[in-house]
């Protein structure tokens, strides 16, 4: 399972003209899961993103995590993670899980960061989004549960 988390001031994700979820600062996750991910991937990648410090003290270190501060969470389905563009210049998509068994990870991920206490919004599952979001620092960073076990 991956994730690209990015530290905002603000986001918003619409669908066909409709905002589905919108957050004030926080995080946006864009979770990408592949074939073979288990709900452990699921419970590595929410405790680790719940407790990420990525958020500025009181002296301008990040030492903060997004719950500390009372931020929220945009979570998105993002099955591109799992891109291979190493052939020729289509990306291939064999790594990503099916559709069928990646929305149900997709659930189970964003249930963790609920049950996390977390205020969460989420995209819809498959649909063509527009996200808005205005990044923050910027930070950016790359999680692979495949790496961490």
């Amino acid at each position: 399972m991956r994730a690209v988390v990015q530290r905002v001031a603000g986001a918003e994700v619409t669908v066909a003209g409709e905002t589905v979820g919108r957050i004030g600062a926080g995080l946006v996750v864009y979770l990408g899961v592949g074939r073979g991910d288990s709900a452990a991937d699921c419970r590595y990648l929410a405790e680790k993103i719940a407790g990420l410090r990525i958020f500025e003290d009181d002296s301008g270190r990040m030492n903060r995590s997004v719950r500390e501060t009372g931020g929220s969470i945009l979570c998105l389905s993002q099955f591109t993670l799992y891109g291979d563009c190493r052939k020729g210049r289509r990306p291939s998509f064999t790594a990503a899980a099916l559709p069928e068994e990646a929305a149900g990870l997709f659930e189970e991920f964003c249930s963790r960061l609920r049950e996390a206490g977390l205020p969460l919004a989420t995209g819809r599952f498959g649909a063509t989004m527009r996200i808005n979001q205005v990044n923050d620092g910027p930070v950016t960073i790359l999680l692979d549960s495949g790496k961490a076990f």
